[in-house]
Formats: C-alpha cells, structure tokens, sequence
C-alpha cells in the first residue's frame, strides 16, 4: 500500500511538531508540506493537484483563514479528503466547515483520536 500523502495546513510550531510525527507513525503516512498562511496553502495545493491524499486544515491561521483553503480544494479529485482540525469546533463553525467543503472536522483538544482514526479509514484500500 502507498504511503498516505498528507498536506497539513496549521500556523503553531508546537501543534505542527507534533501532528507531523504523530501521522508518520499512524503507519506509511507521509507530510508532504505545510502551510501558515491561507495564500500558502492554496499555492502549495495549486501546484500539488491530484498528488495528495489529504489535507489537514486548521481554521485559524497566521494569515486568512482555514474556511478558504478548504473552499478552494472543493476541485479536488474524489479520493482525496479534507479534514478540520481545530480548536474552535462549535457547531456553528462545524456547519461552516461542512459548507465549505470539509469531509470531516474534528477538534485539537477532545477528537485526536478520532482523527487519527478517520486518517487511518482514508487510508485503508475500499
């Protein structure tokens, strides 16, 4: 099985240094890059179409905003997946996520586990 080509969009070093290990060691997953900014990651997807799998995305960024970048990956091919990572998970931002193209949304502080459960699910071979 291909290793699981991760795009992660999120602005804190610290969350960033963490996540990155944590979703190599979910098993053949690979970071291909990261993003800051809104612009950033729209650049980054833009010139990686159809080369990743899924794209971690966090809401609040340094510059612009996740709600975005999300938008702007709704051309994606349909293997591929967006995710909401974030720290602000209300229902209202939930239905803005989901609006805006989301595939799934989870929260930093209560759903790590289940996110990693859902990147392994995108993984496994349908």
């Amino acid at each position: 099985m291909a290793a699981l080509s991760v795009f992660l969009v999120e602005d804190n070093p610290r969350i960033r240094a963490h996540l990155v290990p944590a979703l190599v060691d979910l098993g053949s997953a690979s970071v291909m890059g990261t993003a800051e900014t809104e612009a950033e990651a729209i650049d980054w997807l833009a010139k990686h179409k159809g080369q990743w799998d899924l794209a971690v995305v966090d809401l609040f960024l340094k510059e612009g905003n996740g709600l975005g970048v999300v938008e702007w990956a709704m051309g994606r091919e349909p293997r591929q997946r967006v995710v909401v990572l974030t720290n602000f998970a209300t229902h209202d931002m939930r239905e803005a996520s989901k609006q805006a193209g989301a595939d799934a949304i989870f929260d930093k502080s209560t759903e790590l586990e289940e996110f990693f459960e859902y990147c392994l699910d995108v993984h496994r071979p349908r």
